[in-house]
């Protein structure tokens, strides 16, 4: 695990190191926190273990054959979580190069904002959990990609590039409640997930502040204050205060 999970640093402070893992012994996942832009809410889970004691966490889990990490975490959102979501791009740093041509200094990315190492509670397996922020999808989408019980999940299209984050929210009537499904776990654990939608400072009080899934919503709360001032073209970093 990271070494900010055990000591409450905001950053990694291990030095990069040089690993292999053959296939077989790697296993890649995905894990998303959701946020619904209109009420500056975000989506949190929660179980309890073996001695009835409740635990908060973001959806997370294995991506599937051939499934990019990013639609993976997506598609666990939904599962874990039971709301549909797409991965949001914000003006995330990361070291990934820029495709040609370079339309900005400061593009919009999907990039994932944390990545963890952790082993697996079986043999020498190497776990790699990919990090990513999202938001739940508008009334239009979330009827498009209806299924019927035992169908096929169906993956949402990307967040359009002319779309701004005011725009967004104002496809949204006031009050509009993200849709939440009931029954999307894929196993028996799964289906006992209890999901919430609370405000950013209570989901990372519950996520524990100094928790890589703590930061994970810290770092997509200040992305999305950040698009919203680029988007405005102002020096604020907030649409407004919050917490």
């Amino acid at each position: 695990m990271s070494n900010s999970a055990h000591h409450g640093a905001p950053y990694s402070t291990f030095p990069a190191i040089f690993a292999q893992f053959s296939s077989e012994d790697l296993v890649l996942g995905g894990g998303v926190a959701i946020f619904h832009l209109a009420s500056e809410r975000v989506v949190i889970c929660s179980a309890e273990d073996h001695h009835g004691r409740k635990y908060y966490f973001l959806p997370k889990g294995r991506r599937d054959a051939g499934e990019e990490s990013g639609r993976g975490a997506e598609r666990e959102g939904y599962e874990e979580s039971g709301y549909r979501n797409r991965l949001l791009p914000l003006p995330t740093k990361h070291q990934q190069p820029q495709a040609h041509p370079r339309v900005s200094e400061t593009p919009l990315t999907a990039e994932a904002v944390w990545m963890q190492m952790m082993p697996l509670c079986y043999a020498s397996k190497q776990y790699v959990l990919y990090w990513y922020i999202a938001e739940t999808l508008p009334l239009e989408l979330e009827k498009e990609l209806e299924t019927k019980a035992g169908e096929a999940y169906k993956p949402p299209p990307p967040f359009p590039n002319n779309l701004t984050l005011r725009e967004r929210v104002q496809m949204e009537p006031t009050g509009y409640e993200p849709a939440h499904h009931e029954n999307t776990g894929v196993d028996e654990e799964e289906r006992t997930y209890k999901s919430h939608l609370v405000p950013v400072h209570e989901a990372v009080q519950k996520l524990g502040k100094s928790g890589v899934m703590a930061d994970v919503i810290m770092r997509g709360w200040k992305g999305i204050q950040d698009r919203y001032a680029m988007e405005e073209g102002i020096n604020s970093h907030s649409p407004e205060q919050t917490s």
